[in-house]
């Protein structure tokens, strides 16, 4: 979908007049759509708006599945070494070129990368507001805008991708949901340049707060499957259940 397309669509809503587009970068969901799932555990890491500073090396043996231990065994540096980087108590860049060369020899990468991912992640990062905040956002924003200023806003800022490649894997789906379905809703074909993110979803079901607490404190299961018969499919399609975008205050 171009953003001129839909530009054009916009003005056609203004003018009233219901407009049919030709079939420029259709989009179907692709096949086997639900062949890649995210862990639900990159969802529930909520805390509030504040700063925070990665350590590159963490999400190195995180991605590696490696242990500090096993790091410090194969690389020969003492474990309390490494222990000291990862809690930024000492600065990978300030140790001796032997240290770095061996920890970058034995995770298989180059001894500037690991540098230069070591500083880069040393810029200070928002943490995520949880969850239920973001989706409020967003449908106070698709009210505040209108449906096609919002998509144009989402589509020409990138942000789904934005969100996904910070690893923010709900809030991309939910944004991306959002954008799909007022696709849908618009008459609007859906933008091909996401359909890497389409072949994934969370691996649970993500149902909103406040129907996960009502079923527990009622100890059923009824507000589940009642929010789960009005979803809305482009959210269900990644896992998310959400069946009200329109009714916000």
């Amino acid at each position: 979908m171009s953003l001129t397309r839909l530009r054009q669509n916009k003005k056609t809503k203004r003018g009233g007049r219901k407009q049919f587009l030709p079939p420029f970068s259709v989009s179907t969901f692709p096949k086997n759509i639900f062949g890649y799932t995210i862990d639900n555990s990159s969802v529930d890491r909520y805390n509030d708006c504040t700063e925070v500073r990665k350590v590159y090396l963490n999400d190195l043996l995180t991605e590696k599945k490696i242990s500090k231990y096993r790091l410090a065994k194969e690389s020969g540096i003492p474990q309390t070494t490494i222990v000291d980087i990862c809690s930024r108590k000492a600065r990978i860049e300030k140790c001796s070129a032997d240290t770095i060369y061996k920890i970058s020899k034995a995770l298989g990468v180059s001894m500037e990368s690991l540098i230069e991912q070591e500083m880069e992640s040393d810029a200070p990062q928002q943490k995520r507001p949880s969850f239920e905040v973001f989706k409020s956002n967003v449908c106070h924003l698709v009210k505040e805008k209108g449906d096609i200023d919002f998509m144009l806003d989402a589509l020409t800022t990138d942000e789904v991708r934005t969100l996904y490649d910070r690893k923010w894997y709900a809030e991309a789906f939910y944004l991306l949901a959002m954008v799909d379905y007022l696709s849908r809703e618009n008459d609007v074909p859906l933008c091909t340049k996401y359909n890497d993110i389409r072949a994934q979803k969370l691996q649970k079901i993500l149902y909103p707060a406040g129907v996960v607490l009502s079923d527990a404190a009622a100890k059923t299961d009824k507000h589940r499957r009642e929010c789960m018969k009005n979803a809305i499919p482009e959210f269900l399609h990644f896992n998310i259940v959400e069946s009200e975008v329109r009714n916000v205050c």
